[in-house]
């Protein structure tokens, strides 16, 4: 029997490699639009964090999202996660 590879992604805050059902993906859309890909297959620039609130509040204090995605991040994109964690 084959063994399933497990697809694994690096948050951009702690740079530690988790399986992606682990993560949340943030996408800049082509469209210069900043979502949370719940599907994990949206088209665009995307970034991983770690389902945990104090990663995403570094996030926010570092505002790596800002760099990572070339795009400004507005604050409401961080409640909204913390949101969804929770």
């Amino acid at each position: 029997m084959k063994v399933k590879k497990i697809p694994m992604r690096m948050c951009v805050v702690t740079r530690e490699k988790w399986e992606k059902k682990d993560l949340i993906r943030v996408v800049r859309t082509p469209e210069k639009q900043v979502v949370i890909d719940t599907t994990g297959k949206l088209n665009g620039k995307g970034a991983y964090l770690k389902k945990d609130v104090e990663v995403i509040n570094k996030a926010r204090q570092s505002k790596i999202l800002d760099k990572v995605l070339e795009i400004k991040v507005e604050d409401r994109m961080y409640d909204e996660l913390v949101n969804l964690i929770k």
